[in-house]
């Protein structure tokens, strides 16, 4: 069996890599990435030598390498993508042409090679600001973003290559992920690496913008088994039902780093069209079978252990992110 990951050198593309071939001993895979600031070739080192995992180095937006590194993949998982909505505020173009004409190029050449399933990664962005309730799979999708528009793009070209050719494709929408391994631009990785510093943090607005939180393994782990077991065509929400605003989110970080809110937390103005809240009902992932296996409090502690304990790694990376 042999699946085809592209942007795996990325923050959840690398925590699947490294769960789809420790759980899955007759896989190979190919890792398809571009290597853009956050494709972080440290991310995946330890695979290093392994017989079952290669590295190519290019962009999903240019058939010809896509057509090169698919022959033989019997899955496609595409994780590449422009992801921060900051940076897309500033050049939505980049979000356009990895979110969504790289989306066009891969589901035109899995056609081509009658690849058996293409799982596309996507966001619960795309349903834009949620005031009351949960979105579920079939709502209609109202981004505010372009990061989310780019996204939202993506998954309805999917969804039509599924009407139009009869694609074998599905769809998952996850919830904000944190982690060990993620670039240093997103509130959680940013907040920690600045308080382990001794450094203040900024936090949007009243702060009371919420999200729910999802660990990085649970997240991949998720993807894993709607590969395995999605019905072709489905689209599955994945949520750990873990609601924070960022005002509770901060504290916690704030106090697992052993830093004060009083000192350390300055309160910036707002992103421009910040949605207030998301929210995704995964009872139809549940109902296949996956559930979150670890704990918010337990998963954040651990995250800041991570970020405490391998500063080299993230030290090379902060000069880029934004403040």
């Amino acid at each position: 069996m042999r699946w085809l990951v592209t942007g795996g050198l990325g923050f959840i593309g690398s925590h699947f890599i490294r769960l789809a071939l420790r759980e899955r001993p007759a896989l190979e895979i190919v890792n398809l990435d571009a290597v853009t600031y956050a494709g972080n070739p440290e991310n995946l080192r330890d695979l290093d030598g392994n017989p079952r995992y290669r590295f190519v180095r290019g962009n999903i937006c240019d058939p010809d390498i896509v057509g090169e590194t698919l022959p033989g993949a019997d899955a496609i998982i595409n994780f590449a993508a422009e992801t921060h909505v900051d940076r897309s505020i500033v050049d939505p173009e980049a979000f356009l042409r990895t979110d969504t004409l790289g989306t066009h190029v891969l589901l035109q050449e899995a056609r081509k090679c009658a690849v058996a399933r293409y799982l596309q990664v996507s966001t619960d962005e795309v349903y834009g600001h949620v005031a009351r309730g949960e979105s579920l799979e079939s709502d209609p999708l109202r981004p505010r973003s372009p990061y989310a528009a780019s996204k939202a793009a993506g998954d309805l070209l999917v969804l039509a290559y599924r009407a139009t050719y009869d694609s074998p494709v599905l769809i998952t929408r996850g919830s904000n992920t944190y982690g060990p391994f993620q670039y240093p631009e997103k509130i959680v990785p940013l907040f920690i690496t600045n308080l382990l510093d001794d450094r203040p943090v900024p936090l949007y607005g009243d702060g009371l913008q919420i999200r729910d939180w999802l660990h990085v393994e649970d997240h991949a782990r998720a993807i894993l088994h709607v590969l395995e077991h999605g019905e072709i065509g489905a689209v599955y929400n994945i949520s750990a039902e873990t609601p924070k605003t960022n005002v509770e989110l901060t504290r916690a970080i704030v106090g697992f780093c052993g830093r004060s809110m009083e000192t350390h937390v300055q309160h910036v103005a707002d992103r421009p069209g910040h949605d207030r809240r998301y929210a995704v009902n995964s009872k139809k992932l549940r109902a296949l079978g996956w559930t979150p296996r670890i704990a918010f409090d337990d998963g954040l502690a651990a995250t800041v252990q991570w970020y405490r304990g391998n500063p080299t790694w993230w030290r090379s990376q902060t000069q880029e992110c934004a403040p």
